[in-house]
């Protein structure tokens, strides 16, 4: 994972916190801010009509209820007056809860105000003071009004009467501050042909939860225009187009005008209505289980769960109550047919009519793993496929999330969220991936994430949470580990160790607060919530806003504040020309991030020792990994995803934590947590695979061992301090100082001549690699084959190496779009990585060659559909059953067109002829005694097992000084008989190869497009 690229620095260099642009830019349009002013003004397509502003008195009421004062003052300055000397005026009792006060204002047509109990306790709206007009006023927690709380009923200021008690003709307005949380609201209006009110306008009643109430006198008039405000400067007029109001009832809920309405708050009736049966039921069976999916049924008041009938064999009818849309039955008889119907069924009981039937037929009984235990295998055996989950497949709407940058990234108008693929349909489609061939999947990061787009994953917040955008009922993270074991698929889960979101790790540390909410910042910036619990689904109910911010924002400084100079302006401003101050946004050096818990500095050299121990970038708060908490705090994680029987561990960042602290702390403590729940032997096999960015061509990254990838998979050689973080610095100057030509080799990868012998792991680290340096010199298969064997020697065991052309990230040689080589291209990269050493790994769609050459990722400046994170499950659509790894047994719509594509072709039978021949699965390789561009042989020698293979991808190959004995091309089936130690292969073509297994099992799978 690089940066997040959504933020307007350049993420090599210090980023500026006065800058803020991509924060003022995106979180309007995420908060549905319509209308922001100073004062009370709004904008209205047409110059702004209003009375004449009455100069004279204005009467002040003050709520006191929630203050508990036993006086109140009122401190003021009329418009271009002075103000009232300390503590201002005494206000008189007025009704209960209230105080009042009327003052002279001259010839000011309103006033500056705050209120204070006469003992030095202030509400002073913030440090914003209060900005109030002429006429009535109440000011009420921080919310303006313009009404009489003494009197029954209110009164208007205007020129309609606003009470609702006139003979003409009258309008009832029913507001919905449902998404606004506004505490008050005011109508500001003006009858056809007749004057607008004063504003802020006339205030409106509680109606019901949710939604405000007023109705309006308007004499003669058929209608009326209208705008609506909290009182407090705050808006909503139509995008500045104002409402157009009929006679009658109308409700206005999210700029939406309903009329001849019913009220809102009325009572419900009876709810009587079924749910629409549920469709596209599908059942697969792997051995004595079987995966039941549908999609959802609809209701006029929502579905709360689903009955799944099933039929066959000795047990007869069962039924089972679930709440998701997917059932996972186990332990079925062998070889059985078992029909299965849903039902839908409300909260009123209302049950739909059943289903269309779906069928599965169980196999034989196989040893199956407890639910939440990881498979247990040699990873080598299983091809990975990579999936942004959010990018992938939508199997449940009611999850999806646009985001704060929804409308500004134009997925909004792509109907197109970016958390939108969910765990319910990776479930779904996990015999897509199955019929493919692949027997393991690495997904991003499931972790409660949070930030402005943060659907990748790589933002965590509350790490000991499953994101809630990625589950569903009954198809929660445990769901789909279980689902996939059932299939006898493996779950690599993305995991990050290094850093945190900017809004801090939750049960760790969460700055108290991040700066000023002025009169300008408050469009952006909730208000403060102490109720709100960030889960990334809901709304901060207060502001009715966002979904980030409620929980953390302030506008007093907080009680303990560590932020240097807390509130203060920087000098700088916003690219809207708003005043920035300090603490506003997260920094390393500002002290709002404790060094306890985050380190204190900015990456200014990348292969630097400043890259282990100082932030990437504003996004990415950098964890202080050499600190005790910390590391009690990422262990605990990661332990409750180990409990749930997840198959290994993809590490994000791992270059940006000293080797030494991996090798002392969370190695050990991933080993030890495995071993402690599932034994040894599982913990053997728990696969970790890191990314180590080295976006290089050569063998060390720019000359520093600490930053090559090669170096991730050692242990330590000598002993450092107690201290983790001076044993992280003595570690790297040491290492550094030994520089390239005396770091540890190896011959795990290499056969010795024609033999297999036993890997030495005794200074394995425990950490795999993603091999980047193959993935940066894929822009042909040659040039990464050639660079990947350089590199085997300096690597513990590079049989283990996750290899890819590219990623959610870049492309071969740093490139920022996917790549687009062409399909014979393709074709022979697929070839050689499945049949090189090393565990072949392919980003979702690249079997079709999806989004090829368009931009990986552009963050909210464009919309993901034009980039290569767009989303797949359209490509997906349909039904698709998996008779075996690399087999489909059904297919039906889209999805079938997707799987009848020759790279899918050609995936399919490489995966079945890579699982057929252990040699190129586990085996270790050697290139002595050949002659070809890309041909070797490889061999795997175990217990019974002795696999030997040669291999040319390509081009003509000659292999001499091998073993006698009959060989059998697993290509083309070609048999030849070797007695002299010498095979010769003539060029197969572009993306085809040669597989001469001695001893083989004759040709495997059927010709394609390539192989053939």
């Amino acid at each position: 994972m690089r940066p997040s690229p959504t933020a307007p620095w350049n993420s090599g260099a210090p980023p500026r916190p006065r800058l803020l642009r991509r924060a003022l830019a995106t979180a309007a349009a995420a908060a549905g801010v319509i209308g922001l002013l100073t004062g009370s003004a709004h904008t209205h397509t047409t110059p702004m009509r209003t009375s004449a502003a009455a100069s004279g008195t204005t009467t002040v009421f003050f709520y006191t209820k929630t203050k508990n004062w036993a006086s109140t003052y009122l401190h003021y300055a009329p418009d271009g007056g002075s103000w009232t000397t300390a503590p201002g005026t005494r206000m008189e009792a007025a009704c209960t809860d209230w105080v009042k006060k009327t003052v002279d204002l001259g010839s000011a047509t309103g006033l500056q105000a705050t209120f204070n109990n006469g003992s030095g306790t202030w509400d002073n709206n913030g440090g914003g003071n209060y900005a109030l007009g002429t006429g009535t006023v109440t000011v009420k927690d921080g919310a303006i009004a313009h009404s009489d709380p003494c009197t029954a009923t209110d009164t208007d200021t205007g020129s309609g009467s606003g009470s609702g008690s006139g003979s003409g003709n009258q309008a009832t307005v029913y507001y919905s501050t449902a998404t606004t949380g506004w505490t008050t609201a005011n109508v500001h209006y003006a009858p056809a042909g007749g004057s607008w009110t004063t504003t802020p306008g006339v205030g409106m009643e509680p109606a019901c939860t949710g939604w405000w109430k007023k109705t309006l006198d308007i004499g003669t008039a058929t209608s009326l225009k209208a705008a609506f405000n909290n009182g407090n400067g705050v808006w909503d007029n139509n995008n500045s187009a104002d409402y157009t109001l009929p006679t009658g009832t109308s409700t206005v809920k999210d700029r939406t005008v309903t009329a001849d309405a019913k009220s809102p708050c009325a009572a419900a009736d009876p709810d009587t209505q079924a749910p629409t049966a549920p469709t596209k039921v599908t059942a697969s069976a792997t051995g004595t289980s079987a995966v039941v999916g549908w999609d959802a049924a609809t209701d006029d008041t929502g579905v709360v769960k689903y009955q799944v009938t099933r039929t066959g064999g000795t047990k007869g009818t069962t039924v089972t109550d679930v709440t998701s849309t997917v059932l996972s039955d186990t332990g079925l008889e062998e070889k059985t047919t078992y029909t299965y119907t849903v039902k839908a069924i409300d909260a009123a009981g209302n049950t739909s009519p059943a289903s269309t039937a779906a069928t599965a037929t169980t196999g034989e009984k196989a040893p199956e793993p407890a639910t939440g235990t990881p498979l247990g295998t040699d990873p080598r055996k299983d091809p990975i496929y990579f999936v942004l989950t959010a990018r992938f497949d939508d199997g449940d709407s009611t999850n999806n999330r646009g985001g704060s940058q929804h409308v500004k990234s134009g997925n909004a108008a792509n109907n197109d969220p970016m958390f939108r693929g969910d765990f319910k349909g990776l479930v779904e489609k996990l015999d897509y991936i199955k019929a493919l061939g692949f027997s393991a999947v690495w997904i991003t990061p499931v972790v409660l994430n949070r930030s402005d787009y943060d659907y990748h994953g790589y933002h965590g917040y509350d790490f000991y949470k499953v994101d809630p955008r990625l589950e569903s009922d009954g198809a929660s993270y445990q769901d789909l580990i279980n689902a996939a074991h059932a299939k006898g698929m493996k779950i690599y889960q993305d995991v990050v160790y290094n850093h945190s979101s900017r809004w801090g790790a939750k049960g760790l540390f969460t700055p108290t607060v991040y700066g000023v909410r002025d009169s300008q910042w408050s469009w952006y910036y909730d208000e403060r919530n102490d109720g709100f619990g960030y889960d990334g689904l809901t709304v901060e109910p207060k502001s009715g806003k966002s979904y980030y911010n409620g929980d953390l924002w302030s506008t007093a400084e907080p009680t303990g504040n560590t932020c240097v100079n807390w509130g203060t302006p920087t000098g700088g401003r916003s690219a809207e020309g708003y005043t920035v101050y300090n603490c506003q946004w997260p920094s390393p050096t500002s002290g709002m991030f404790p060094k306890q818990y985050y380190h204190q500095c900015w990456i200014g050299n990348w292969e630097g020792e400043d890259s282990r121990s100082c932030w990437l970038h504003e996004d990415l708060a950098d964890f202080n990994t050499e600190s005790t908490p910390v590391q009690n705090y990422l262990i605990g994680a990661y332990d409750k995803y180990i409990d749930m029987g997840v198959d290994g561990f993809r590490v994000d960042t791992a270059v940006h934590i000293p080797r030494v602290t991996w090798n002392r702390r969370f190695l050990p403590a991933i080993q030890e947590r495995v071993t402690q729940r599932f034994g040894a032997d599982k913990a053997a096999n728990f696969f970790v695979f890191a990314e180590v960015g080295a976006f290089v061509n050569d063998k060390w990254n720019r000359g520093s061992v600490n930053h090559s990838a090669q170096f991730y998979t050692w242990k330590e050689r000598k002993e450092y301090s107690a201290d983790d973080a001076q044993a992280a610095l003595d570690q790297y100057t040491y290492e550094e100082q030994l520089g390239t030509g005396n770091q540890p080799t190896s011959t795990n990868a290499f056969l010795n001549g024609n033999t297999y012998h036993a890997p030495d792991h005794s200074r394995f680290s425990g950490m795999n690699i993603i091999d980047m340096r193959m993935h940066m010199n894929f822009s042909d298969a040659q040039n990464a084959y050639g660079n990947g064997k350089d590199s085997d020697d300096s690597v513990n065991d590079a049989t283990y190496n996750v290899v890819y052309v590219d990623s959610h990230d870049y492309g071969p040689n740093k490139s920022s779009t996917r790549y687009s080589g062409g399909t014979d291209a393709w074709a022979e990269n697929m070839s050689l990585m499945w049949t090189f050493r090393g565990i072949p790994t392919l980003y979702y769609g690249s079997e079709i060659e999806f989004q090829k050459g368009k931009q990986i990722d552009c963050g909210p400046t464009c919309p993901l559909a034009s980039t290569g994170r767009a989303y797949y499950g359209d490509h997906l659509s349909g039904t698709v059953t998996a008779s075996d790894f690399g087999e489909v047994g059904s297919a039906t719509g889209e999805v079938a067109t997707t799987l009848a594509q020759p790279l899918v072709k050609h995936l399919q039978r490489l995966n079945q002829i890579r699982r057929a021949v252990p040699a190129l699965q586990m085996g270790q390789y050697s290139t002595e005694g050949i002659t070809g561009d890309m041909a070797f042989k490889r061999r795997y020698t175990s217990g019974g097992t002795d696999s030997f293979v040669l291999v040319t991808v390509t081009g003509a190959a000659t292999y001499t000084g091998i073993p006698n004995g009959t060989y059998t091309d697993a290509v083309t089936g070609d048999v030849r008989t070797v007695s002299n130690g010498t095979l010769s292969v003539a060029a197969p073509g572009k993306g085809n190869l040669r597989v001469y297994v001695l001893g083989g099992p004759g040709k495997i799978g059927s010709d394609g497009p390539y192989l053939k």
